[in-house]
């Protein structure tokens, strides 16, 4: 909708049709111009408002982080949870214990009744998932150390009666954690001897484990761990070693991680080949910084000229094969779809195109290279989500749809369905819903119940245009909801970005890229990622010959072999 001409009316002139309106009389043509112009403005003042608080909204959740869009919370923000949601009965404790110990012929009890004056006791709530202890064999790389009773032994006389005989019992178990710097440091001294006539030096051998290098490979693996998994700065490290006096300068630390490069550099490049080969690939964006980029394009447009590109970014690709999951991340000028194509380049020619999964943005979709394109349906849905506080009854509508979908969805998970099996269960039970809400979008539109450039026809017209590609599970097997996955891979580089800001220059952002998708890979095989970085360095020699036998997911088997040799 165009923008109308705005105009401005005196009070007077507005008291006059009210007036008008509250004695039905005829308007003049000048009065009933002036009526629509005042009533074009304020539907116009009224959109813009409109959306100018869903973008404010927006940025406030870019500065502050977004709350959660879970269903149950978005509903309950609008006053519409309480009809979405079943009320659950239990039965009361009185009526099950009379039905398990009366006599199953017997005609069923009534139900006990409170009390009078009492208050009926509310059923107890299962107790919040993740709240339970750690259990012993999570500590698995913890040493375990065996402690017997002083002076007695399995088979001995019991001291207390001295009747029985002692046997041995379920040990019981006490984990103990200390605390430790980061990077830890032993001082050795060699002892020296000199002869006093021939002047021959006798020196103290060092003993297993103490290497010629000042900084062990876990050093490596451990700083890498720090900064390109957790985000840890190298100069807040700096501090932190200081302060527990074990000084590591920052300028060390990136040393450190560099000289280290060879290894994870060779199983990166067999990573990427990996990605390549797999039949479904997730992309997306984030924002990145480095600041020889950043000087390049301010230079540029100080002189006038066009930088060559000014976005930077840090593309996060999550590939998918054969249940396995692969990270990769790349940071540059280059966007998601440009890194997608240089990953689909290495993919076998026998291979047919894979499908790739990523929201409707153009900057995430190569053109060299066909794909079966998926769009994401959680971006959809947030559409609804910014403007609920707007169109709560129509928002609340789509939001149950799409509930149900990723109800059935969680089933064919729970369910351990294969992809043709998801995909037959996707069309009996999601179909339907999917096809009366496409109808549903249709009708408001064709009945002019929303306004195509309000926040709901907004939203309302990416889903109509995205629509196919939206709902591709409905259409082709092993084609997936949504591009979370990749979300929650790009949370590292976002994490990297708030705590260390920026690189310095291409070389640090291809070194952080390196480290990142290795680390970050191995949590998605469930591989230990510090483990794994000191393998890459001992056996760097056997990582660069071979390097598709070092893999997060095989390299076990290989340290096996080398243990045996």
């Amino acid at each position: 909708m165009n923008g109308p001409r705005l105009v401005s009316a005196s009070q007077a002139q507005l008291d006059e049709l009210v007036q008008l309106a509250k004695t039905k009389t005829s308007f003049s043509t000048e009065q009933y111009a002036l009526l629509e112009e005042v009533l074009g403005t304020f539907v116009y003042v009224m959109l813009a408002l409109q959306n100018a608080k869903t973008s404010i909204k927006r940025f406030r959740q870019m500065l502050f982080g977004a709350r959660t869009e879970n269903k149950r919370k978005v509903l309950k923000a609008t006053g519409s949870a309480g009809d979405a949601l079943e009320p659950a009965t239990l039965p009361s404790q009185a009526s099950s214990l009379a039905d398990a110990t009366s006599d199953p012929q017997a005609p069923p009890a009534p139900p006990a009744t409170p009390a009078e004056g009492s208050k009926p006791s509310k059923p107890a709530k299962p107790p919040p998932p993740g709240h339970g202890r750690i259990s012993a064999q999570a500590y698995s790389n913890a040493p375990v150390v065996e402690l017997a009773v002083d002076g007695l032994r399995s088979g001995d006389p019991c001291p207390e009666c001295e009747v029985g005989k002692v046997y041995d019992s379920a040990p019981k178990v006490v984990v103990r954690v200390v605390g430790q710097p980061p990077l830890d440091a032993t001082v050795y001294k060699q002892r020296r001897l000199r002869c006093r006539l021939c002047d021959a030096m006798f020196t103290a051998v060092l003993p297993d484990g103490a290497g010629p290098s000042k900084y062990d490979h876990s050093c490596a693996s451990m700083l890498a761990l720090l900064r390109y998994s957790n985000g840890m700065p190298f100069n807040r490290l700096q501090d932190l070693q200081a302060s527990l006096n074990v000084p590591v300068p920052d300028a060390t630390q990136f040393e450190i991680v560099f000289k280290a490069i060879k290894g994870p550099q060779a199983a990166h490049e067999q990573l990427i080949h990996e990605a390549a080969q797999a039949e479904l690939l997730h992309n997306d964006d984030t924002p990145a910084r480095i600041l020889s980029l950043m000087i390049e394009r301010a230079k540029a447009e100080a002189a006038g000229k066009t930088p060559v590109a000014k976005a930077i970014n840090t593309s996060g690709i999550v590939a998918q094969s054969q249940g396995r999951k692969m990270a990769l991340f790349f940071t540059g000028h280059d966007h998601a779809g440009q890194n997608l194509a240089k990953v689909l380049a290495r993919r076998a020619r026998e291979l047919g195109p894979p499908m790739q999964m990523c929201d409707a943005l153009a900057a995430n979709v190569c053109a060299e290279f066909a794909t079966i394109l998926c769009n994401c349906l959680a971006h959809g849905r947030r559409q609804f989500v910014d403007v609920i506080e707007h169109f709560p009854k129509e928002c609340t509508h789509v939001i149950e749809v799409l509930a149900k979908v990723y109800a059935e969805d969680a089933h064919c998970r729970k369910q351990n369905m294969s992809p043709e099996q998801r995909l037959a269960h996707h069309q009996a039970s999601s179909g339907p819903p999917m096809l009366e809400l496409h109808q549903w979008m249709n009708e408001q539109f064709d009945k002019r119940l929303v306004e195509p450039n309000s926040g709901l026809g907004k939203a309302l017209r990416y889903m109509l245009k995205h629509w196919s590609k939206l709902t591709r599970f409905l259409h082709t097997a092993g084609a997936p909801l949504d591009n979370n996955i990749t979300e929650r891979a790009l949370k590292r580089a976002i994490r990297h970005r708030r705590n260390s800001l920026f690189y310095k220059n291409l070389k640090g952002a291809q070194v952080g890229d390196i480290y990142m998708s290795l680390i970050y890979t191995c949590q998605l095989c469930s591989v230990n990622a510090f483990e794994y970085l000191q393998a890459l360095q001992i056996h760097v020699q056997d990582v660069v010959a071979r390097p598709a036998l070092w893999m997060p997911w095989n390299y076990c088997e290989q340290l096996k072999r080398a243990a045996v040799s």
